[in-house]
């Protein structure tokens, strides 16, 4: 073995590695400083397999060194590199045997692999150690098979160290170039980090100054597209929400259990998947979910080039949606807030309008009008339940061919609502299939929503809106109406009680007549508009005397049996009241003093032929007539009462007129 020497002026001749770094003079001297350490070894093999392909061309081009084939090995003398030439036969075992004693000497070895001194043709084993700048440790061998004659191989020998010199030059350069090109990677990926950051920040600023939903995802989607041009993004939402920006859609979840932004919904994470386009183009597709403290409410759904994005970039996606949920989030409770507050204005409006009239078609002609207004409807209808004749009347709808039109309890959407007691909300009519509507086909309409009328717990009748176009209404637009039918449904009651009450007020209990003070308002309102009317006055004769003889109970349906001849024989015009005891008047409005007393005789008749036990009645009649010198309802009652005494003094069971002269 031999030692070679490392200085020799053919280094000067040498060309210098390929590989060349643009530094200035003080980045030099930090580079040189730069250094391998044991630690470093194991990572070493693409740096040394690029240094040995970058040297080998320049060692090639040797003369007169006789045959040189090169190899590489690692630290442990394990060859990582051969160069592309024939070998003699024993090589190998000569290699590694330079190689054990160069790991063992730590200087360059030399073995020669054929022992015939006098042979013309010498092959020789180099190994010499290339050694690290700082500690001098051997990082790596290179081998050298020299083919030559005793002249030649001497002057290979004398190049060795010249190629250990220039090996190591190639490696530091390639290893410095390594370093420089990673410490610019790192700072190019810091730069790129500020960047996102100072992006995320600005983003996050302008999506806190949003308080309108629509503001919020139009900023999150111009935001993306500024900085992924090349990206296709879309926003898929899982809430009823109507925008006017084309990428934001609304996320179905039926039968699409396998797609990415469905799993990345339901399972409340960001999902991604690479894919190989029908160009021959990677893609990747990033589902992230919408969500804020309260829940999901939607998913951004990415495509963009595998090489246009990196790990980071997910981290800032992933950010993003999370800073655009949050800001989505408090959006959508501050318009919340405010369709809250408009609610409750709403309720108190219609509450207060409501409670200034108890008149039914009033409440039901306001509550209509209202309705439309407020929830922008088609169509609006309002039904009620007759319970005793089990089944619904429209008592107030815009569609006129529906007017006071009357329905089975069990028919359409109202009988939907009488069945569950439950608000309904329709989307799609023509899709839906399992009710048939007349409300729906008359109106060609397709969105529906719909509300019990309830009376204490009990479905009254129902509130119907409709709308031609799909998807029309809202569920908030369906919460509202539930709430504003409580205070419609509160509203008929209460008018639909004072009707009663003034009913009952009106009305004599015992026979169902009205009272005389009723009858005493209206003749005052007739007398006033009409231009002539006639008045009958009836007494049960002897009626005393039916009290004593069959008691009081057989007096009470004698008298039931007169009120009912009185009105099964009268108009539906005519106004029947109980004036007082068994006394009776019914005034005629329009009629004249002639047919009155017709009318007053077939009573008289009636009752002598249809009560049991039998009675007998007699009549006075009387009547106005615009060209009367005086017309008052004193006037018009004396004289009808004036001829009823008459009757009575002339044997009873007769009708007698009474007119101005008696």
């Amino acid at each position: 073995m031999a030692e070679h020497p490392r200085e020799d002026p053919v280094i000067n001749n040498l060309p210098s590695p390929s590989l060349e770094l643009n530094v200035n003079a003080s980045e030099i001297a930090w580079l040189e400083q730069l250094d391998i350490t044991a630690h470093d070894f194991p990572y070493l093999y693409p740096l040394l397999n690029s240094a040995f392909r970058d040297w080998i061309p320049a060692v090639s081009s040797f003369q007169g060194f006789g045959e040189l084939s090169w190899l590489l090995a690692d630290w442990t003398g394990e060859v990582i590199h051969t160069e592309d030439k024939t070998m003699p036969g024993n090589w190998n075992e000569g290699m590694n045997e330079a190689m054990r004693a160069c790991l063992g000497s730590g200087k360059t070895t030399t073995i020669r692999l054929n022992g015939d001194a006098a042979a013309q043709q010498i092959i020789i084993a180099a190994a010499i150690p290339i050694r690290t700048k700082s500690k001098a440790e051997i990082f790596s061998l290179l081998g050298c098979i020299i083919q030559g004659t005793a002249e030649e191989v001497t002057f290979g020998n004398r190049i060795l160290g010249i190629a250990e010199q220039h090996f190591k030059a190639c490696f530091y350069r390639r290893f410095e170039n390594t370093f420089f090109k990673d410490l610019i990677a790192i700072q190019e990926q810091a730069k790129r980090e500020t960047q996102r950051r100072s992006f995320l920040v600005e983003v996050v600023q302008r999506l806190h100054d949003k308080i309108d939903v629509d503001a919020v995802l139009n900023e999150v989607l111009d935001s993306i597209v500024r900085i992924y041009p090349n990206a296709r993004l879309e926003i898929l939402m899982s809430q009823d929400h109507q925008s006017s920006n084309s990428r934001v859609k609304s996320l179905q979840l039926q039968g699409e259990t396998d797609r990415l932004y469905v799993r990345a919904f339901m399972e409340g994470r960001l999902l991604r998947n690479s894919f190989q386009a029908e160009s021959g183009q990677q893609y990747l597709e990033i589902a992230v979910p919408l969500s804020g403290k309260q829940g999901v409410y939607g998913v951004f759904h990415l495509f963009i080039p595998n090489e246009q994005f990196e790990e980071a970039d997910i981290q800032l996606v992933g950010m993003l949606a999370d800073t655009a949920g949050t800001a989505f989030e408090n959006a959508k409770l501050y318009e919340q807030s405010n369709q809250l507050i408009h609610e409750l204005r709403l309720i108190n409006e219609l509450t207060q309008q409501l409670s200034q009239s108890l008149h039914l078609k009033e409440v039901f002609k306001f509550a209509t009008e209202e309705l439309l207004n407020i929830f922008g409807a088609e169509y609006c209808c309002i039904s009620q339940l007759d319970k005793d004749k089990d089944f619904f009347e429209m008592v107030s709808t815009n569609v006129p061919a529906l007017s006071k039109e009357i329905f089975p309890r069990d028919c359409g959407f109202c009988g939907l609502v009488y069945a569950t007691k439950e608000p309904i909300i329709l989307s799609d009519y023509h899709n839906y299939g399992r009710v048939y509507s007349k409300l729906m086909e008359e109106t060609g309409s397709n969105s529906l929503i719909g509300a019990p009328l309830m009376i204490r717990g009990e479905v009254s009748g129902a509130i119907l809106l409709t709308h031609t176009r799909s998807h029309y209404f809202s569920y908030e637009n369906y919460k509202l109406l539930q709430v504003l039918s409580t205070h419609i449904g509160l509203a008929i009651a209460n008018a639909s009680l004072h009707a009663e009450v003034r009913r009952m007020a009106n009305r004599d209990m015992l026979t169902g007549l009205f009272a005389r003070h009723y009858l005493d308002d209206k003749l005052l309102e007739f007398q006033r508009r009409d231009a002539k009317g006639s008045l009958i006055v009836v007494d049960i004769d002897k009626f005393k005397q039916v009290n004593d003889t069959y008691g009081h109970q057989t007096g009470d349906k004698i008298l039931k049996q007169v009120c009912n001849i009185i009105k099964s024989t009268v108009r539906k015009v005519d106004i029947s009241a109980r004036w007082g005891g068994e006394e009776l008047a019914v005034y005629l409005p329009g009629m004249e003093l002639e047919q009155g007393y017709q009318l007053a005789e077939k009573i008289r008749e009636r009752v002598a032929a249809e009560t049991t036990p039998q009675v007998t009645v007699s009549c006075g009649v009387s009547n106005w007539n615009r060209k009367d010198e005086k017309i008052s309802v004193e006037s018009l009652f004396y004289r009808a009462d004036m001829a009823l005494y008459r009757s009575k003094n002339n044997g009873r069971n007769q009708t007698q007129i009474g007119r101005d002269n008696q």
